[in-house]
């Protein structure tokens, strides 16, 4: 990303010399992240993050689509930016069916092609949710919509898949995707949205044809460049590097579970060995009752570890998680959840050692809370 912070400093729409360096840099980087989810890249748009992208799939067809039909499909558990995105729609007259999910935060395919009408635009649904980790049936979702009604878009955020999973948008049978760099060791302020050739969206962003007309604006050609490097590095060895994180995780889990009392995976349990695999294999998330999740977080990072509780987005909200209330989690217990994600750098040790050091801060946390009686 160096050279674009400051050699190569042109705007690439320009007709000069200086602007043809990072042109040529922004495409390459667009070729990159189109190969690692098997695409072309005229169908890859960059923006500034993951909900900008959701944002501009949700809004964009619905908005392009007004005429057709006000109704869209999502499921209770999709990221803030896409529900929020369809509150405020509901706020311009749209109408939008939440979907609900089961105990291990599954979408049933069923749920969706009924709740699915005439005036239907959108269908959202996310390929794998961050907070509980479990993996949607993406693909069998997507299968079932369009054997139901022609002329619906479908929709999956895909943040917490792509650069982690093999994921083929073809496969997926998906007309848009959302996607990252920052959840595959890109950095911050970048990420795409997949956009099928030949579907139709209106632009958020107006002022500029930039990305072929769809998001207006001058690009940000030194994330862009560290984005299509990510992508590049991500595709190697992606199935072996997701299946080495799968014994760490499960050993997490297994420990967190049977060493403490009161502590409840969440999400898919990876024991039951389905095929394909239902939970990310870096993902490890639990409820803990009596104590609230910030606690456990603070003392947990004096010791050197990195965890969070719930999403990102939301956890400093001081509110219960509305995916864990999804799958039916009681309001109190919501409040103690934990997190934790395996990477490339994790090992056995690693996880040995959260799994040791996690039961005293438990302990002492729970002496204190008024709830707990021992």
């Amino acid at each position: 990303m160096l050279p674009y912070l400051q050699e190569q400093f042109g705007n690439p729409l320009s007709l000069h010399n200086f602007g043809e360096g990072p042109r040529e840099a922004v495409e390459e980087a667009r070729a990159k992240v189109a190969d690692l989810i098997g695409t072309r890249p005229d169908e890859i748009y960059f923006t500034a993050s993951g909900s900008e992208a959701n944002n501009m799939a949700v809004k964009g067809i619905a908005l392009m689509n007004r005429q057709k039909g006000q109704h869209m499909v999502v499921s209770d558990i999709e990221h803030q930016s896409v529900l929020n995105a369809a509150q405020t729609l509901e706020k311009l007259g749209f109408e939008v069916t939440r979907v609900p999910v089961d105990q291990h935060g599954l979408v049933n395919p069923d749920d969706v092609v009924t709740a699915i009408r005439d005036d239907t635009t959108l269908v959202s649904v996310m390929h794998a949710n961050n907070e509980i980790g479990t993996i949607e049936p993406v693909a069998e979702i997507a299968r079932a919509v369009k054997e139901k009604r022609k002329g619906i878009t479908f929709h999956t955020d895909a943040v917490a898949t792509v650069g982690t999973l093999p994921v083929d948008v073809k496969e997926l049978g998906v007309d848009l995707l959302s996607l990252v760099g920052s959840q595959f060791y890109g950095p911050k302020g970048a990420g795409a949205l997949f956009i099928k050739k030949g579907t139709r969206l209106m632009p958020l962003i107006d002022g500029g044809i930039q990305e072929r007309g769809r998001r207006a604006g001058t690009e940000n050609v030194p994330a862009i460049v560290g984005l299509g490097v990510a992508a590049d590095l991500a595709k190697e060895n992606l199935a072996e590097r997701a299946e080495r994180l799968v014994p760490l995780r499960d050993r997490l889990i297994g420990r967190l579970t049977s060493e403490m009392d009161r502590v409840y995976l969440t999400g898919h349990p990876p024991l039951l060995r389905h095929r394909p695999p239902m939970r990310l294999p870096g993902h490890v998330s639990v409820c803990v009752e009596f104590i609230e999740g910030e606690s456990m977080l603070l003392m947990l990072n004096m010791q050197g570890i990195a965890a969070s509780s719930g999403s990102t987005c939301t956890s400093r909200a001081l509110k219960a998680s509305h995916v864990l209330m999804a799958i039916g989690v009681e309001t109190a217990l919501a409040q103690g959840s934990l997190v934790f994600t395996l990477g490339e750098s994790s090992t056995m040790e690693d996880v040995d050692y959260v799994a040791e050091a996690l039961p005293p801060i438990v302990e002492r946390l729970r002496q204190m809370s008024p709830l707990y009686e021992g």
